[in-house]
């Protein structure tokens, strides 16, 4: 999971943004902050200009394969020698056709949520939680600080989503209806650890939290991290809240979760050699890897749907490039000034295509565009793929790093315009980046990420 907060601060990858001026943001070196001077420039007047509209990101949090620290986790997607995916050791998988996916080992929720309701909670909500405060320490406001307390708990909000939600608790509680034929095993905790907005309570109401400002939990499948980001930034930029946590989270590799998506198909099941099996644009993919965990952030952005099918894009991309140009047309930027794609790439045979198309119906020269997909090594992680995948776009613009995408051994002709970062990363100066999401049901979404300036 990820998540961002909304205050004034530095760019950064998690759950903070802010409504007022960023006087804190620190100037990056001019090779990683300024947008070059071209005719690009003067193509996208409209970006925001007004201090109290600002969208700026000012902390992250993030629970992930590659562990709960935003440097550490994204070292390991710069190393790139490395899948995040295994044998699934949770439960028994031998008469699974799937029996691996990109499972957090090692999770702790100690010092971030009490005893009591670290035994109950979900896995998917410890990780919001989690991350929650991992995020608001990020961005100088650590839970119960006098910087905390010093806020407008009335103006400070959360938007945390999921795909799934807490779908272990449920699986739980329905396991035990069946083997007991008794209502009375099933845990009063079931349906309220179950539901998908739990993630977000759970944070307001955290101790040394208190945020009672605006409150949502939105579920648009893979698309939802992006969705609650521009929620949540919408209201900022309305001056409905001053800070917002924003972002998604998932734990769905339980027996349902990997059961219900191999009957659609849609898993890779390369289990002799898991460590592959995620390979965005390569011509041997046969589905992709489920993952977990949570994260969050945001310029501008868009979302629309495609009306078209539950599970497959649009064949030529129409649904997705349109939401690509309204996004940019959001942030006030011209799609010459974006160097930089975070792909959804879930490893998919129609799909990974599908947004291929929908890329070079937007961006005609592609000489300048690194492209990569983070999904190659923490496979897809539902609902908080948009986080997760945020947090790499903005450490790509801090760092100036980019990192690989793996498992590229038999690359798609299509994909031949883009620079894919194989295998090694990249040394890049990102101008802007944008990082996709798409969902079942047809929901697309795409935000805009830009360097911090004062």
């Amino acid at each position: 999971m990820q998540n961002l907060i909304l205050p004034n601060a530095r760019a950064a990858t998690s759950s903070s943004w802010s409504a007022h001026p960023p006087p804190r943001c620190r100037k990056q070196p001019p090779s990683r902050v300024s947008v070059r001077a071209s005719s690009a420039s003067t193509a996208a007047p409209r970006r925001e200009t007004d201090p109290r509209k600002r969208v700026v990101i000012t902390g992250m949090g993030v629970v992930s394969v590659f562990g709960s620290d935003v440097d550490a986790y994204y070292a390991r997607l710069l190393a790139g020698d490395a899948s995040g995916v295994g044998p699934i050791d949770r439960f028994d998988t031998s008469t699974f056709s799937t029996r691996f996916a990109a499972q957090i080992r090692g999770f702790s929720p100690e010092g971030y949520v009490d005893g009591k309701d670290a035994r109950r909670l979900d896995a998917c909500h410890l990780y919001t939680v989690v991350a929650a405060k991992k995020a608001l320490s990020s961005a100088a406001l650590p839970p119960g600080s006098a910087a905390m307390e010093k806020l407008d708990k009335e103006r400070a909000g959360v938007v945390i989503g999921s795909g799934m939600g807490g779908v272990g608790a449920f699986s739980d509680g329905v396991e035990k209806l069946v083997a007991t034929n008794c209502r009375k095993k099933i845990s009063p905790f079931c349906i309220p650890h179950a539901i998908t907005n739990a993630g977000a309570a759970m944070v307001a109401m955290a101790p040394g939290v208190g945020f009672r400002g605006h409150n949502q939990s939105i579920s648009t499948a893979c698309a939802t991290s992006n969705h609650c980001f521009h929620n949540a930034a919408d209201q900022i930029r309305m001056g409905r809240a001053d800070v917002v946590l924003a972002g998604g989270a998932e734990a769905a590799i339980v027996p349902i979760g990997l059961g219900g998506f191999a009957a659609c198909r849609a898993l890779s099941k390369r289990n002799d050699d898991p460590a592959t099996a995620s390979r965005p644009w390569d011509r041997d993919r046969d589905g992709f890897v489920m993952g977990e965990g949570a994260g969050i952030l945001y310029l501008g952005g868009a979302v629309n749907c495609d009306a078209h099918h539950m599970t497959d894009p649009r064949p030529d991309g129409s649904g997705v490039s349109s939401c690509i140009k309204r996004s940019l047309e959001d942030a006030g930027v011209a799609p010459e000034e974006v160097n930089y794609i975070n792909a959804h790439a879930t490893s998919t045979i129609p799909g990974d295509l599908a947004e291929v198309k929908a890329l070079k119906q937007v961006f005609k020269d592609t000489s300048q565009i690194k492209m990569n997909a983070t999904k190659s090594m923490i496979g897809h992680c539902l609902g908080a793929s948009g986080g997760l995948e945020a947090i790499a776009t903005i450490k790509a613009i801090t760092t100036g790093w980019v990192h690989p995408t793996i498992n590229q051994f038999n690359p798609e002709p299509a994909v031949d315009q883009f620079d894919t970062v194989r295998d090694v990363k990249q040394r890049h100066e990102v101008h802007v980046g944008i990082s996709n999401s798409f969902g079942f049901g047809g929901h697309n979404s795409v935000v805009v990420f830009a360097p911090c300036k004062p």
